[in-house]
């Protein structure tokens, strides 16, 4: 349900000053520091602040802000109108407001937000604020909660309260670079580990059942990844196709029983689920540079 702002409110109305907040804003002598500063000018901030339980929080812009603000909210629930298009944020969500647009936010009034927010510019701002868009368009972004991502504000925000030293003001802002991509490449970080994670998955099972035969679609389909999905994860993280690492490791497996028993070829091959013994030694001499007899008569104790 929609807040209704009675006169009573409307008289509250705060921009800051809340109980517990913190805020630091850039003096102007640092910020042309900065733009000198080839490691940080393409991303910096010039304001960061975090408020606890903004209660009657509110702050109207009618000629924008030079500088994207990024709000972060952790509790509560608050609202951002941004020229005639109203957001409403909720716990584990954020928005990017764009430079220069009029805007309008404040806190709900029976549950006011609790917010990480940040002012930031420079060469590269542009092209960070349409990574957060889809399409172009911004939207209200969900993410899970993570505490390394409060630890990275906590550090930046640290570093700038402590001192406006060239090292710490650049830590502060590599600090800041860091923690505005939690953000916005959350979902692509994460897919790029469950790829990850499925990969490994897929060698283990590999190596579980090397006395079997698969096809590229078995084993996505073991996975629950479509084929080009999971063949293109899979070679970007081994350097090979998923048939041609199982093959692979058929045959280290087959090196071993070669060098530690008595067993013939055929034995060996039937026992890696590959029946057709000149099949077997052929994959075996493309793969190792010798047939398997050769192979056992060189490295045989």
């Amino acid at each position: 349900m929609d807040n209704i702002i009675t006169k009573t409110t409307q008289e509250k109305k705060v921009k800051e000053g809340f109980v517990g907040e913190r805020r630091i804003v850039l003096p102007p002598n640092i910020k042309r520091r900065v733009l000198t500063n080839r490691l940080v000018k393409n991303l910096y901030l010039t304001a960061i602040g975090y408020y606890p339980h903004a209660t009657f929080h509110d702050m109207e812009r009618k000629g924008g802000c030079g500088q994207y603000i990024l709000i972060y909210c952790v509790e509560g629930e608050g609202h951002i109108q941004v020229e005639k298009q109203r957001y409403t944020l909720t716990p584990n969500s954020y928005f990017i407001i764009p430079k220069h647009a009029p805007h309008h936010y404040y806190a709900s009034a029976g549950t006011p937000w609790s917010i990480y927010w940040v002012h930031f510019c420079g060469d590269y701002d542009e092209q960070l604020y349409q990574r957060f868009t889809v399409d172009g368009k911004p939207d209200v972004r969900f993410i899970p909660y993570e505490e390394n991502r409060i630890r990275l504000f906590e550090q930046a925000y640290y570093l700038l309260e402590q001192s406006y030293e060239t090292r710490d003001l650049e830590l502060m802002n590599l600090n800041l670079l860091h923690f505005l991509t939690s953000l916005i490449y959350h979902k692509d970080r994460n897919t790029a580990l469950e790829s990850e994670d499925k990969v490994a998955s897929s060698v283990a099972f590999m190596q579980d059942h090397l006395d079997a035969q698969f096809s590229i679609d078995e084993l996505a389909q073991q996975q629950q990844l479509s084929v080009s999905h999971y063949s293109r994860v899979f070679k970007q993280r081994t350097g090979h196709s998923p048939i041609h690492y199982f093959n692979q490791l058929k045959i280290q497996k087959s090196c071993q029983h070669l060098y530690f028993t008595d067993k013939t070829v055929k034995e060996i091959g039937v026992l890696l689920g590959i029946d057709d013994s000149f099949y077997f030694s052929r994959l075996f001499t493309k793969l190792m540079g010798m047939s398997p007899s050769q192979y056992r008569k060189v490295h045989k104790l």
